[in-house]
C-alpha cells in the first residue's frame, strides 16, 4: 500500500507531506487547489513501476525507469513538456516527488528541473517493480466509447489523458474464474441490483447491460448506471479485487442522491476487500454518506486542500473535521440555510 507522499514544487504545490490510509483517501477542495494532480501523480509512478512488474525476470534500473516515469506524467497529464508540471515561479526550480510504501523496497523518488522536456532524474530507485496495475476513472463513465478506441488512441494523437487508455484497456480483459469467484459475487450483487442486470461484452467489443428483458446497450443506460457499470467489470475481471489501488476523480459527477449513497457504499466495500481507494470530490453528500458508513471499522483519511499564499496547502486528518473549512462545502451548507430560513419565513 501507499503510506506516504511527498511533493515540492509541482503544479500548484509548493511543498507538501501526505500521510495515506491503507484504505480510504479523500480529497477535498475548490477548483485549482490539486486535488486530481495528487491522484494523477501518484497513478503515474504505480502504473510505470506495475507496466515494468509485469515482465518477467525484470529488475529496477534507472535506465529504464527514468524514461518510463518521464513518459507516464506527460501523458497522464497531457503536459506538452514534462517542465510545465513544475510550479510556476521565476527562475529555474526542480520539482521532487517521493513515494513511501508499506513494502520499503518499492520506495521511490524521482525530480525533474522546470526546463526539462522529458527527463526525469530517479533518486531513489526501487528494490523491486509493482505487482498490481492501478484502476484511474475520470469524471465521466468509459463504457460508451470503450468499443474501438483503445486502437484509435494507440494510431493517432488524441487529446484524451492516457488514464482513458490504460482503463479501458482493463475493461476489456477478461473475466475472473477460479477459488475467488465466491468474492466477486458477493461484491457484485449489490451492484446489479442497483443497476437493474449484470454486465456484458460481447465479441465486437461493445458493452451491455444484460437486464431480465433482455440487453440494453450502453448509450441508453442511464450514466449512473454506466459508472457502477466500469466498477462491477473491473471487479469481475479482478482489476479491483482483494489488493490494488482505485483513483476515483469526482465519483459523484453527474449522479442522482441515491446512486452517489451506492458509491458510497460501494467505495468502502472495496477498502474493506483490500483496495487501497483515493477519491476526489466537491460533494458534501459524498463525503456526509462515507462519514456515515465508516462506522464499519474501515480506515480513512481525509484531506482538505485550499489556495495559499505560496501555493496550495493541505490539511488532513483521520475524520472529516480534520479537513477544515472547504469553501465549496461552506457554500452547500450556507444554501441549506437559507433555503430553511426562506421556506420559514413562508
Amino acid at each position: 500500500m501507499l503510506r506516504r507522499m511527498h511533493i515540492r514544487n509541482m503544479t500548484v504545490f509548493s511543498d507538501a507531506d501526505l500521510i495515506f490510509s491503507p484504505a480510504l483517501n479523500v480529497f477535498a477542495g475548490e477548483n485549482g487547489t490539486g486535488k486530481t494532480h495528487i491522484l494523477k501523480v501518484a497513478y503515474a509512478l504505480l502504473a510505470a513501476t506495475a507496466a515494468e512488474g509485469r515482465i518477467p525476470g525484470a529488475t529496477p534500473s534507472k535506465t529504464v525507469l527514468q524514461p518510463r516515469i518521464a513518459d507516464k506524467l506527460v501523458a497522464v497529464f497531457r503536459a506538452e513538456t514534462l517542465g510545465r508540471l513544475a510550479r510556476r515561479r521565476q527562475g529555474r526550480a526542480r520539482c521532487d516527488v517521493a513515494l513511501s510504501f508499506d513494502n520499503e523496497r518499492r520506495n521511490t523518488a524521482f525530480s525533474f528541473a522546470t526546463n526539462s522536456k522529458s527527463e526525469v532524474s530517479v533518486d531513489q530507485l526501487p528494490g523491486e517493480w509493482g505487482d498490481v496495475a492501478p484502476v484511474y476513472f475520470p469524471t465521466r463513465e468509459l463504457l460508451t466509447i470503450y468499443p474501438g478506441f483503445v486502437p484509435m488512441y494507440d494510431a493517432h494523437y488524441l487529446e484524451f489523458e492516457e488514464t482513458w487508455r490504460d482503463t479501458c484497456l482493463l475493461l476489456g480483459a477478461p473475466v475472473r474464474k477460479g477459488a475467488r469467484e465466491r468474492r466477486v459475487r458477493e461484491l457484485l450483487e449489490p451492484l446489479e441490483d442497483a443497476m437493474g442486470g449484470s454486465m456484458e461484452l460481447d465479441g465486437n467489443g461493445r458493452f451491455y447491460l444484460r437486464t431480465p428483458g433482455g440487453r440494453m446497450e450502453m448509450p441508453l443506460v442511464a450514466e449512473g448506471h454506466r459508472k457502477l457499470g466500469m466498477v462491477a467489470r473491473l471487479i469481475a475481471t479482478g482489476a479491483l479485487l482483494e489488493k490494488g489501488y482505485l483513483f476515483w476523480d469526482e465519483p459523484e459527477a453527474n449522479l442522482n442522491p441515491r446512486i452517489v449513497r451506492q458509491v458510497a457504499r460501494t467505495i468502502l466495500a472495496l477498502c474493506a476487500n483490500g483496495i487501497q481507494v483515493f477519491a476526489a470530490t466537491h460533494s458534501l453528500f459524498l463525503l456526509r454518506e462515507l462519514d456515515i458508513l465508516l462506522g464499519n471499522g474501515v480506515r480513512s483519511r481525509f484531506f482538505g486542500l485550499r489556495r495559499g499564499d505560496d501555493g496550495a496547502t493541505v490539511e488532513q486528518g483521520d475524520s472529516v473535521d480534520d479537513m477544515g473549512n472547504i469553501t465549496a462545502l461552506d457554500e452547500e451548507l450556507d444554501q441549506s440555510d437559507r433555503y430553511m430560513e426562506q421556506a420559514d419565513r413562508a
